[in-house]
């Protein structure tokens, strides 16, 4: 099953998608809550599997496919490839960040350039997100805590990222978190540590990857994140990225205005994000 949002920015309703139809789940389910916390918790995913429904065309704009989660929580270093490629030492255990919920965005949405800081970079990643409230979770357990996956862009604005001493500012800005297309639940997925993920800039591929090289595994991450953390339905777990970011290329490469950023995910499909460096009908500045 494929969840989805869908309609414009502020106003999407929960889907599923189907090939290329939509199925509207508020004309079967006037109830339903939106794609996050409330939607995993009070068992809305298993209703809505039994829906026997093939929907119906639709020109909508396809939304972030989750409704504000409590924690967007991201790994450093989880390739081993990629902590070479940055001069870094290979940890002995999980590096955890946190990227602000402001941060998501739609599949097909723009990435917005910052003000604040430039070297502006990509790193496609296997999103996992949280089905249900876990707390001390074994990692034989850990798939049962998954309601799906996504892809996400963790932009980044490397500048940032390295001159303040910690990560949050320079990957929470505005944007920098395209999620989607859908997120996939685990029927369709298999083998979630068996998965090619790449990025293509203007059409050039620029990382190749699979999840089968993690450092710590998705059930690993999941035990040690849950230890003293609670992990609430509908939060996402960013499990890192593979090697080929443009940051640590020899010339760097860094994300310009009018970029095209394709991250593919097998099993889960394409996001793909412009580079802007001003949003359509957004005034530049805002004064309150």
């Amino acid at each position: 099953m494929r969840l989805i949002r869908f309609g414009p920015k502020g106003l999407e309703r929960p889907g599923i998608e189907v090939g290329d139809r939509i199925v509207d789940l508020r004309r079967h389910f006037p109830d339903i809550p939106d794609i996050g916390e409330t939607f995993f918790r009070n068992g809305w995913l298993d209703k809505v599997a039994g829906l026997d429904a093939t929907g119906e065309p639709m020109a909508e704009r396809r939304g972030c496919p989750l409704y504000r989660p409590s924690k967007i929580i991201c790994l450093g270093k989880n390739y081993a490839e990629h902590a070479k490629e940055g001069g870094f030492d290979q940890s002995d255990k999980p590096l955890l960040f946190c990227k602000g919920s402001n941060a998501l965005n739609g599949p097909y949405d723009p990435i917005l350039l910052p003000r604040s800081c430039g070297k502006i970079d990509w790193e496609v990643e296997l999103a996992v997100v949280i089905g249900r409230e876990a707390k001390r979770i074994r990692k034989a357990d850990a798939r049962d805590v998954i309601a799906g996956v996504a892809i996400m862009n963790d932009v980044s604005g490397r500048e940032a990222q390295f001159a303040d001493s910690q990560w949050f500012r320079g990957k929470s800005l505005d944007s920098f978190a395209p999620l989607g297309p859908a997120i996939v639940t685990m029927e369709e997925i298999g083998d979630i540590q068996n998965l090619q993920l790449t990025a293509l800039v203007d059409g050039t591929v620029m990382q190749d990857g699979n999840s089968r090289d993690m450092i710590f595994d998705v059930a690993t991450l999941i035990e040690f994140i849950s230890e003293d953390m609670t992990l609430y339905p509908g939060d996402v777990i960013s499990t890192g990225t593979p090697s080929g970011v443009g940051y640590f290329r020899n010339p760097p490469v860094e994300l310009k205005a009018g970029a095209v950023v394709e991250c593919r995910i097998e099993k889960i499909g394409a996001i793909v994000n412009r580079v802007v460096d001003r949003l359509p009908g957004v005034r530049s500045e805002v004064h309150l």
